[in-house]
C-alpha cells in the first residue's frame, strides 16, 4: 500500500496538480481577504455559479474541451452575473442579497440544462466536463494545470504589487480619492482578480465549492491576526494547505471528487481557528473571562 502511495506521488502530473493546487490555494487566500473586508462573499458566489454556463456554451460552439476556451466562457458568463446583479439591484427594490440569489439560481439552473444537454446529445468528446461541478484533479492533464499554475501565480503578483492600494480603498475610499487613488480603476482591479481565481479553480475545485476556498482561509485567518499584511499571508499558507491536503486526498482515493476534499481542509483549519485562534479563539476568550 505505502510503495503504491510512494509511486503515486512521484508521478511527474501527480507533482504538478499538487503544485498547481498549492498556488490555487495561496492565491485563493491572498484574494479572499480583499473579497471578505470588501463584503463581496456572496458576489463571489454569484460568479463561480455563472461559470457553468459559460463552460457549457463554449463547449457547445467550438465542440471541443480546449481549457483557454473554456475559461474564456466561464469568466464572459461570470461578468454579466456580476453586471446582472448591478442592474437589478439599480433598477428594481429588490435588495443585494435577493439578486445575488435570484442570479445564482438562474445562471447554475441554465448551466445544469446546458450540460445535461451536452452529455445526452453530444458527439463530442464531453468526458469529465462534469468535473466542473465539483472539481476533479484526476481529470486534470499536465497543460491545464501549468495553465493553474501560472494564472495563480500571475494573480498573487497582481495582488502584492496592488497591495497598498487596495488596503486605503477598502478601509478608506475618501482618503484613497484625496491622496489621487483611483478607487473605480483599482475596485475594477479587485473584480478582474476574483474573476481570474474562480475561472482557473473551477475545474480543481468546482463551481459549487470555489467561492469556499475564497472566503473560509481569510475567515480563519482573522482569528489569528487583525493585521491585513499578516492576514492575506496567512490565508494564503491556510488556502496552500488545504488546497496540497485535498487534491492529495482526491488523487490517492479514485472518484473522490477534488473541491469537497479541498473545502473540507478549509473547513478544519478554520475550526482549529475558532477554538484556539490568537485574537478571537473561542477557548481564550472564555480564559479571559474567567
Amino acid at each position: 500500500m505505502w510503495t503504491e502511495v510512494v509511486s503515486l506521488f512521484s508521478s511527474a502530473n501527480v507533482q504538478w496538480v499538487l503544485m498547481g493546487s498549492l498556488l490555487l490555494g495561496f492565491a485563493s487566500g491572498m484574494i479572499g481577504s480583499f473579497v471578505l473586508l470588501k463584503k463581496q462573499s456572496l458576489i463571489s458566489d454569484a460568479m463561480a455559479h455563472a461559470a457553468l454556463p459559460g463552460v457549457c456554451i463554449a463547449f457547445i460552439i467550438f465542440q471541443e474541451k480546449s481549457m483557454p476556451l473554456l475559461l474564456i466562457g466561464a469568466a464572459i458568463t461570470s461578468l454579466l452575473a456580476t453586471q446582472a446583479i448591478q442592474v437589478i439591484i439599480k433598477h428594481s427594490r429588490i435588495k443585494t442579497d435577493a439578486a445575488i440569489g435570484i442570479i445564482i439560481s438562474v445562471f447554475f439552473g441554465f448551466g445544469i440544462v446546458l450540460l445535461t444537454y451536452i452529455q445526452q446529445n453530444s458527439s463530442g468528446n464531453q468526458a469529465g466536463l462534469n468535473s466542473f461541478i465539483f472539481g476533479q484533479a484526476a481529470s486534470l492533464i499536465k497543460s491545464d494545470v501549468q495553465l493553474i499554475a501560472v494564472s495563480s501565480l500571475l494573480l498573487m503578483i497582481v495582488t502584492t504589487f496592488c497591495f497598498k492600494e487596495f488596503k486605503i480603498s477598502i478601509f478608506d475610499p475618501s482618503f484613497a480619492r484625496g491622496i489621487g487613488i483611483p478607487v473605480s480603476f483599482f475596485n475594477g482591479v479587485l473584480l478582474f482578480l476574483i474573476v481570474g481565481i474562480v475561472v482557473i479553480g473551477i475545474q480543481m475545485v468546482g463551481v459549487v465549492l470555489i467561492a469556499a476556498l475564497l472566503i473560509t482561509p481569510p475567515l480563519a485567518a482573522r482569528y489569528w491576526t487583525e493585521n491585513l499584511s499578516v492576514m492575506a499571508w496567512l490565508a494564503g499558507i491556510f488556502g496552500g494547505i488545504s488546497g496540497m491536503v485535498g487534491a492529495s486526498m482526491s488523487t490517492v482515493i479514485s472518484d473522490l471528487p477534488t473541491g469537497p476534499m479541498i473545502v473540507l481542509s478549509a473547513s478544519f483549519i478554520f475550526f482549529i481557528s475558532l477554538l484556539f485562534g490568537k485574537r478571537k479563539g473561542i477557548l481564550l476568550k472564555g480564559l479571559r473571562i474567567v
